[in-house]
């Protein structure tokens, strides 16, 4: 049979030995003298993968009756670590073991843990001797969604839903436990042979009780994936669960549109320009860009909540608002739009983002601005006047709060009002000063409002 050498950096890992019989004798590497069968009973054959922090091997269970396959993770933490560095590593490796005991056993998507033990070894070279920890866990038969859209490419809207409302059940889960992941990511979600999906590799796990500052947020130590953290995450090393939402939904958007978060996510205003690699729906769009929001409370506050806005957008398939809407050929449930069926409903909004919030702003004050000209040009500064602008006004802001107009609806409103205020002579008599004036006016009026 074929073992594997788990002790760090051995020049000849791959082990030819014969079988043994019931009980196993003790088997050693060949170029380091390593004991080849951990603990007496775990026969690693293989590697499933590095990173940072281990390996991660696939092994045999000796005491199982059809020696079941499991994972054999070995803690590998870099050599560069300071002692505080090291010590705060190993914690974190052994909460991985704690936590996936307890959240494992009770939870189908989350691999169950089988032991969690150390080695004293000595070096054949120094003859020091080191201490190695190791955890068995559970092994998934399948693939992970990484390797998964590097060979088959975009995920569609419908498998990305599946993926969405499969991790948010796992992560309403992890949170009501008291704990974080913080470290969701497409190679730690593995989808097994039968179609399940499972979260992964708990190892930057935290727990929500536990102190906030960690020197592990820095350097060569970070626990997390830049590429899917969110800001807070990154820059002052705080989490929550939003925290495991937006790596979630960042997730998400790498499988719709299989490309890098660096391509999409713009990081000095941390937003993210996506949509224009996928093909969804408007109501999954605004779900994503949600959990996308740059501030935590900008997002759902949970992941029931999430789910909850998933499952309402689900049903609602035309844009909505509030109020109530009926009769054939109107959309099911709240709001303007055409459809299909009869009925009546009431539905929700997500919140708005910071984003939309800002570009609401900037439409209001620059077409505000744009009106305000065209209407003391035709009617003076009156009662009558002010009346008209603030009517205006009022129904703009109406159709913001109801999502009727949004987005690049904007765009075509402003352009032609500007246009017109600037061709035709009655709509800027009150100003006088041409075209550079009026437009001056206009952008000084978004900005005042954005300011605001």
């Amino acid at each position: 049979m074929q073992l594997h050498c788990t002790r760090p950096n051995c020049p000849a890992p791959i082990n030819n030995v014969p079988d043994s019989p019931s009980p196993l004798t003790q088997k050693y590497c060949s170029a380091c003298r390593m004991e080849l069968i951990l603990r007496g009973r775990y026969l690693p054959v293989s590697v499933l993968g590095q990173g940072g922090f281990g390996t991660a091997f696939l092994a045999h269970d000796s005491d199982s009756p059809g020696k079941r396959p499991c994972v054999v993770k070995l803690f590998q933490p870099p050599v560069t670590l300071t002692a505080a560095q090291m010590t705060t590593a190993q914690r974190l490796f052994a909460t991985e073991a704690e936590v996936l005991e307890r959240l494992g056993r009770d939870h189908p998507q989350i691999p169950n843990l089988y032991a969690y033990f150390s080695l004293l070894i000595t070096s054949p070279l120094t003859r020091k001797t080191e201490e190695l920890f190791y955890l068995v866990q559970e092994f998934i038969d399948g693939e992970d969604l990484e390797k998964i859209l590097n060979r088959d490419g975009k995920f569609s809207e419908a498998e990305v839903k599946n993926v969405l409302r499969a991790m948010l059940g796992v992560l309403d889960f992890v949170h009501s436990q008291g704990a974080i992941h913080r470290d969701v990511k497409p190679s730690n979600i593995m989808k097994r042979q039968d179609g399940r999906l499972f979260l992964l590799d708990f190892g930057a796990v935290k727990e929500v009780t536990a102190p906030t500052a960690t020197s592990l947020q820095s350097g060569p130590t970070g626990i997390y994936t830049a590429e899917y953290a969110p800001p807070e995450q990154i820059m002052n090393s705080i989490v929550d669960a939003t925290s495991d939402l937006y790596a979630l939904a960042a997730t998400c958007v790498v499988l719709l549109t299989n490309k890098g978060s660096h391509e999409m996510r713009d990081g000095a205003s941390n937003t993210w320009k996506w949509q224009s690699y996928a093909s969804v729906s408007p109501a999954l769009a605004q779900v994503l860009n949600t959990m996308l929001a740059a501030r935590p409370s900008d997002r759902y506050p949970s992941a029931k909540a999430t789910l909850a806005a998933l499952d309402s957008s689900s049903s609602q398939p035309v844009k909505s608002g509030t109020g109530t809407g009926t009769g054939t050929g109107t959309g099911t449930g709240t709001g303007t739009g055409t459809g299909t069926g009869t009925g009546t409903g009431t539905g929700t909004l997500p919140p708005l983002s910071l984003v939309q919030i800002l570009s609401n702003a900037a439409f209001i004050g620059t077409e505000g601005g744009l009106l305000g000209i065209a209407v003391a040009s035709l009617l003076g500064t009156t009662l009558v006047g002010g009346g008209v602008w603030l009517a205006m006004l009022a129904g703009l802001g109406f159709l913001q709060l109801r999502r009727t107009i949004e987005e690049w609806d904007f765009l075509f409103i402003a352009v032609p009002t500007l246009a017109a205020v600037i061709m035709f002579a009655p709509l800027n008599d009150w100003i006088g000063e041409g075209a550079v004036m009026i437009f001056v006016i206009a952008i000084m009026c978004g900005g005042a409002v954005v300011a605001i």
